[in-house]
């Protein structure tokens, strides 16, 4: 009989994330680069890269998400950097969001919380709810 842990098979993230369709530009010390956004959340975002990035780059980040008036800005160091198969020269990258203004950060919950409400209506109308 093997011991699990605590947190084995649950999801282990802090904030709730939600799925994001777009671009986000991304300031590194080698240049700035676009990037397809895939996922967010208020501690952290993933996008897809056409490059590698070394893990604990810190960088900096801008992206347009719905119902605001401005790019979210935030800085970040990279957590993780997988190539997504053997013949695509393209990284998934996920970042972590150390600096973040309120403003910003509130701006992400709520586009979280709407999508998530969005999720919920959609399973539940799809199910005859």
């Amino acid at each position: 009989m093997s011991a699990q842990s605590p947190n084995s098979g649950r999801e282990r993230r802090r904030f709730p994330r939600a799925q994001i369709e777009g671009m986000v530009t991304l300031a590194l010390k080698t240049g700035t680069f676009n990037a397809k956004l895939r996922d967010i959340s208020r501690a952290g975002v993933s996008f897809y890269l056409d490059r590698s990035v070394p893990l604990m780059t810190l960088l900096e980040l801008s992206l347009d998400l719905p119902g605001t008036p401005g790019p979210v800005r935030a800085r970040g160091a990279v957590v993780r950097c997988e190539r997504i198969g053997p013949s695509v020269e393209h990284w998934e990258v996920a970042v972590f969001l150390h600096e973040t203004l309120e403003a910003d950060r509130r701006a992400i919950d709520a586009f979280v919380s709407a999508r998530a409400s969005n999720k919920i209506a959609h399973t539940a109308a799809s199910h005859g709810e």
